[in-house]
């Protein structure tokens, strides 16, 4: 069993560390984003189109990189207990926040699907049967949601890649509690 688990920690960590250092290089694409902004609204017309792509780009990073962020240990975390206590008393605590933090992730993802099949012209009550008729070509698109800005970009796209970045945060979650569940059979602080 602890080599499953050990199996499935080293796979969702390896995809999550190469999709979180190649996101990482999208503050770059922000940041020409940002300064072609500023240049076309010093000299030019102003471009319509990036804030909301700014925007886009943004909210890519955070929700990619979180899983790594995660797996890094860089994650926000108030340290005014946590720091002094025993590596088997931190796992127990772990245990039972990243259960918590797994449950809020699934909610956000349900959000999310219903979100995405809204914005893919699905005004029913059954978002995930309408995805998956979309994915195995069961179900017809209707008519796209659109942002309601000048620039009116479909709005499907970033909800795509919400949901992704959330699947890989639950995997992540999952991978952290094995990492914690070892640590506390084991005994052992590194457990990969």
């Amino acid at each position: 069993m602890q080599s499953v688990m050990r199996g499935y920690i080293g796979a969702v960590d390896a995809m999550n560390r190469r999709i979180g250092r190649i996101t990482m290089y999208g503050i770059f694409v922000l940041m020409g984003i940002l300064l072609w902004s500023s240049i076309s609204k010093t000299f030019f017309l102003p471009s319509l189109w990036t804030l909301e792509m700014a925007q886009f780009v943004m909210v890519s990073y955070y929700v990619l990189g979180g899983p790594y962020s995660i797996q890094m240990g860089s994650n926000v975390r108030m340290d005014l207990l946590y720091g002094n206590w025993s590596t088997r008393k931190k796992a127990w605590f772990d245990l039972a926040t990243v259960l918590l933090l797994i449950f809020y992730l699934c909610v956000l993802l349900y959000g999310a699907v219903s979100s995405t099949a809204y914005s893919l012209g699905y005004w029913g009550s059954e978002p995930v049967s309408f995805l998956a008729g979309i994915v195995f070509g069961t179900e017809e698109v209707g008519r796209m949601e659109r942002s309601p800005t000048a620039w009116r970009p479909y709005l499907w796209p970033i909800k795509v890649v919400m949901i992704f970045g959330m699947i890989l945060m639950i995997l992540q979650c999952f991978s952290e509690f094995l990492k914690d569940v070892l640590r506390l059979t084991d005994g052992a602080t590194d457990v990969v």
